[in-house]
C-alpha cells in the first residue's frame, strides 16, 4: 500500500524498493498526490511528484488507483484546506497523463477490491450504499463497486462517502463488515491500525511544521488471509 502521497515523491522511491525484492504482487495507491503545508506555490514539487508516480506505473502496470479528496478538488474546481490556486492546470494536466499510462482507465477508481478486501481513500458505510445503490445490485459486491465508482460530484463529494469519510472519528456500521475489510487512508494515523474490518495506513502524514506524524511505515497486507504488517 502506497498511503497518501502528498507531495512526497520519495515515498515512490521506497515502495518501488519494497516491490522490488518480491514481497508483494502489486501496489495499490490511495492517492491524495497534490497538496501539502505551505506548498501551494511550488509547482516544481507538484511536477515531480506526478513525475515519479507517472514513472512508477510505468514500472508497475498493474499499479491500483484509488482516488483522494486532494486529487478530486482540483478535477471538480472545489476548495479545501491545502489546495492552491496556481497548481490547478498542473494538476489536472497531470492526473491526465497518469491515467493515460494506464493499461486500464478502471486502474483509477474510487474503490478497488481484491478478493474479500476494499481499498479506497476515506471509508464505505453501510448507509452511503444504501442510498446509492439499487436493491438489485447489493447483493453481489462487484455490481456494488460497479455502480459506486460510477457516481459524481454530487455524491462523493459528502462527508460520508468513500473518499472522505472517517471511520476513525465516526462510529457508523461500515459496509458488510463481517465479509469484506477495508484499507483506507486520509486521516492521518501514528502507526497501521485495524478496527473491526477498517486497516488504517495514512502514517506518511505530517504537523503543519513538517515533522512526520506517523511511524512511516508501508502496509504490507495478504489480502486472502487478511493478515499485514508494517515494512519500512
Amino acid at each position: 500500500m502506497i498511503p497518501d502521497v502528498h507531495l512526497k515523491p520519495w515515498m515512490f522511491d521506497r515502495a518501488e524498493e519494497i516491490l522490488g525484492v518480491n514481497v508483494a504482487e502489486r501496489a495499490v495507491c490511495l492517492m491524495d498526490l497534490a497538496d501539502d503545508w505551505g506548498c501551494e506555490d511550488d509547482l516544481d514539487l507538484y511536477d515531480e511528484t506526478f513525475d515519479r508516480a507517472v514513472a512508477f506505473q510505468k514500472l508497475f502496470p498493474d499499479t491500483l488507483w484509488c482516488y483522494g479528496n486532494h486529487d478530486l478538488s482540483y478535477v471538480w474546481q472545489r476548495y479545501e484546506t491545502g489546495f492552491s490556486e496556481a497548481a490547478i492546470m498542473t494538476v489536472n494536466r497531470r492526473l491526465t497523463e497518469l491515467r493515460q499510462t494506464l493499461p486500464h482507465s478502471s486502474q483509477m477508481a474510487y474503490i478497488h477490491r481484491i478478493d474479500n478486501v476494499l481499498f479506497m481513500h476515506g471509508g464505505l458505510t453501510e448507509d452511503f450504499v444504501l442510498r446509492n445503490v439499487p436493491d438489485n445490485a447489493r447483493g453481489d459486491i462487484d455490481s456494488t463497486v460497479l455502480r459506486l465508482n460510477c457516481l459524481g460530484r454530487g455524491e462523493m463529494w459528502q462527508e460520508d462517502s468513500p473518499v472522505w469519510f472517517r471511520p476513525q472519528e465516526n462510529i457508523e456500521a461500515m459496509h458488510r463488515e463481517d465479509e469484506f475489510l477495508q484499507v483506507v487512508g486520509h486521516t492521518p494515523v501514528q502507526r497501521i491500525e485495524r478496527d473491526s474490518n477498517v486497516v488504517s495506513c495514512d502514517v506518511f502524514s505530517t504537523w503543519p511544521t513538517g515533522e512526520p506524524y506517523g511511524n512511516e511505515e508501508f502496509l504490507l497486507i495478504d489480502t486472502e488471509t487478511w493478515d499485514f504488517i508494517g515494512v519500512k
